[in-house]
């Protein structure tokens, strides 16, 4: 278990820039996410605290040492990849078992420390089996169970559901967010899908073009968005986002007019509000415009508008019924709503 630093940490590969300026201190046994699209640096990020990449400039400290200089297998660190990368030649007993044979671990503590390992990942009904008769998320809790077989101080998982199905990553997803738990160790997990980092972490770092965007807990980060990047990728949907000017506490934009916002501010802004936010009413409200399509989501109906060049969404109930180009309305309270700088994309702080 162990305290991980990463101060000011850069890499570049000639003019190049992958990682650019990343500071931040990730405490003992916290999960933490790095989000972002394919890109952004997140996976880089990892790659350099593992030693598999070396740092261009900055420091990564684990525990009381510094770790830049060391090699992959003298940091103790364990990590599971995308793809499983099991030894297919191996039962599901030996992959588990190698990194002890590798780590010259005694033999004789290696038959209790594989089971312990197998029992948290719920494959004591498969030892005997090679990975080509297991499915994805057998293998890829093999995997898991290799990682967490030698009790490492830190692990790094990078995009480990990318390649299941979604009724997997959701089984898998609570799998790893309950050992985690258990385990108590720091753990950095690299993905570009929100939802897996709102349900898993106790804080989320967002990146875009190697820089950290936001920081903060899956509530801070959804309530609360730096800037537009952070509201646009943060939500399913993401937080609708509509350009306009506000005057005296009053915004309008195509088709959207929210009166009773701060009149600290004026000018050319970015409103946003959530989807589940709104609501749909019979008259009145700040939108009423031709409805540009209706999407039953089961528990909920999903209405959008094109405003301008944005589209628009409101979250109704499942039974609503409308025809697409009828007008509807919605009601967007001044309470619900967030305000960015348009030039910048930054939040304008309105407390």
């Amino acid at each position: 278990m162990a305290r991980l630093q990463l101060k000011n940490v850069n890499k570049r590969w000639g003019s190049f820039v992958g990682v650019d300026n990343f500071d931040l201190d990730i405490a003992d046994q916290e999960f933490l996410v790095l989000l972002g699209p394919s890109g952004c640096g997140k996976s880089t990020t990892m790659r350099m605290i593992a030693g598999l990449e070396d740092v261009t400039d900055g420091e990564i400290w684990l525990g009381d040492r510094m770790v830049n200089d060391l090699e992959p297998k003298d940091r103790d660190i364990s990590m599971v990849f995308q793809s499983y990368g099991l030894y297919p030649n191996l039962s599901v007993y030996e992959n588990i078992r190698f990194p002890l044979r590798v780590r010259k671990v005694p033999k004789e503590k290696h038959h209790e420390m594989v089971m312990k390992a197998v029992e948290m990942v719920e494959l004591a009904d498969f030892m005997d089996r090679r990975p080509a008769e297991l499915s994805g998320g057998q293998r890829q809790r093999v995997a898991l169970g290799r990682a967490i077989v030698r009790k490492p101080t830190v692990f790094l998982m990078d995009e480990p559901l990318s390649n299941l199905d979604a009724k997997l990553r959701v089984s898998t997803r609570a799998q790893i967010k309950n050992l985690q738990s258990k385990l108590k160790t720091t753990t950095v997990y690299v993905t570009h899908d929100q939802i897996e980092a709102m349900t898993l972490a106790d804080r989320v770092v967002v990146m875009n073009r190697g820089r950290i965007q936001q920081v903060g807990t899956p509530t801070e980060i959804y309530d609360w968005p730096a800037n537009t990047f952070v509201a646009s990728f943060i939500g399913s949907p993401a937080m609708n986002l509509v350009e306009g000017r506000l005057d005296g506490g009053t915004f309008t934009g195509d088709g959207i007019r929210v009166e009773g916002l701060p009149t600290a501010t004026s000018g050319k802004v970015t409103l946003g509000f959530r989807a589940e936010d709104a609501e749909i009413v019979p008259e009145g409200g700040e939108i009423a415009a031709p409805m540009y399509s209706i999407e039953l989501l089961g528990e909920a109906s999903m209405i959008t508008w094109r405003l301008g060049g944005a589209l628009v969404s409101v979250k109704t109930a499942k039974d609503f019924r409308a025809e697409i180009g009828d007008t509807v309305r919605a009601r967007i309270p001044a309470r619900i709503c967030h305000l960015f700088d348009t030039a910048t994309g930054q939040r304008i702080d309105t407390k």
